[in-house]
């Protein structure tokens, strides 16, 4: 597996929500073209020398950028506006996502969908569950989840039509950062 070294700023986004305390980092294009995937990817890492594990998201520009927790920039000693020294790499494995209760409610209601669900692969599972929880609106995303279990229960390993990267559809992004 290769490794990634470099250098960012941590910047603060201007829309937190309710946790203000975080900060993130947007990966060079070229960092993010060593990794395995344009979509959602784990990676196991070390911020100013303090190791971490994270899932790196799509920015929509063929790269990605990784939330640091108010946690982890304690522990690697940073601020936001500081440079920060990261290291990457991806991990071996994947992980197995979370599967969202609203999800497993709907999959233990359809036993064709929950069958098939359990015979596809984990990055198949993490883009069906980034499809579904990347929904803006409530509606949207119970209407994926019945998508999903309609495609599943017909046997689809893979969630159609999805662009995990979101660079043809737009749908991701990094957060917008404060001026600083």
């Amino acid at each position: 597996m290769m490794k990634s070294r470099f250098e960012a700023k941590l910047l603060r986004p201007t829309k937190p929500g309710n946790d203000t305390s975080w900060a993130f980092v947007v990966l060079p294009r070229e960092v993010s073209e060593q990794l395995p995937r344009r979509g959602r990817t784990t990676v196991e890492g070390a911020i100013n020398g303090h190791l971490f594990q994270a899932t790196l998201e799509p920015d929509g520009q063929l790269s990605h950028w990784l939330q640091v927790s108010r946690e982890l920039l304690e522990a690697a000693g940073a601020a936001v506006g500081d440079v920060v020294t990261l290291e990457l790499t991806p991990v071996k494995k994947e992980p197995e996502p979370e599967i969202p209760a609203d999800f497993q409610e709907a999959l233990a209601a359809t036993p064709q969908a929950h069958e098939v669900w359990k015979n596809t692969t984990t990055l198949a599972r993490v883009d069906w569950i980034h499809w579904m929880t990347s929904a803006k609106q409530l509606k949207t995303r119970a209407k994926r989840i019945g998508d999903a279990c309609d495609m599943l229960a017909s046997g689809k390993k893979q969630v159609c039509c999805f662009d995990q990267s979101g660079f043809y559809s737009k749908a991701f992004r990094a957060p917008e950062a404060e001026d600083s």
